[in-house]
C-alpha cells in the first residue's frame, strides 16, 4: 500500500517537473489575449467607457477610463509576450479588484457568488503569476538569463591576488 501511494505522489511529480514551462506559458496567453482584446474595445468605446465608470461611483472617470484601458491593452500584450509579468500581472489584478468592488459588489449575496465572478478568477489567475512569474517560455526569462551571464572579459576574470 505504501508503494502505491508513494506512486501515486511521485509520478504526477515527476511528470508535471517536465512541464514546469506550460502552465504560466497557458495563463498569460488566456489572460493576455483576454485583456489585450477588452483594453482594445475599451479604448474604442471611451465615452462609453467613462459613462460606465461614472455609474459605478469610479472616481475622476475621464482620468481612469483611459487608464484602465490602457493597463488592459498593454498589461494584455505585455503578458502574451512574458515581459514585465510580475507587474503587468499585479496592475491587472488590481483592475479585478476595482471592477469587483465597483461594478459587482451590489451582486454579492454569498461567498458561491464572488467566486463564481469571472473577475475573481482573473484574478486568481493575476495573483498567481505575479507571484510565480512568467515562466521559462517568456522575454523575462531571456532578459533574466542575459543580465545574469557575466559580459565582458573582466567579468569572467577571478579576483586579482593581493
Amino acid at each position: 500500500m505504501t508503494f502505491l501511494v508513494q506512486w501515486l505522489i511521485d509520478w504526477p511529480r515527476r511528470v508535471a517537473g517536465h512541464l514546469t514551462w506550460l502552465a504560466p506559458l497557458f495563463a498569460r496567453l488566456v489572460v493576455g489575449w483576454v485583456f489585450l482584446w477588452s483594453g482594445w474595445g475599451k479604448l474604442h468605446a471611451l465615452p462609453q467607457i467613462v459613462e460606465n465608470f461614472t455609474g459605478w461611483g469610479i472616481p475622476a472617470p475621464q482620468l481612469l477610463a483611459p487608464f484602465v484601458s490602457g493597463v488592459e491593452f498593454f498589461g494584455g500584450l505585455f503578458l502574451l509576450l512574458g515581459l514585465l509579468t510580475r507587474i503587468s500581472a499585479g496592475a491587472l489584478g488590481i483592475t479585478m479588484i476595482v471592477a469587483i468592488k465597483s461594478a459587482k459588489w451590489a451582486d454579492v449575496d454569498s461567498l458561491e457568488t464572488l467566486l463564481g465572478f469571472d473577475e475573481t478568477e482573473y484574478l486568481a489567475l493575476f495573483l498567481w503569476l505575479a507571484i510565480a512569474g512568467a515562466g521559462a517560455v517568456s522575454l523575462d526569462a531571456v532578459l533574466e538569463r542575459w543580465y545574469r551571464e557575466p559580459r565582458g572579459g573582466s567579468a569572467a576574470l577571478p579576483p586579482a591576488e593581493a
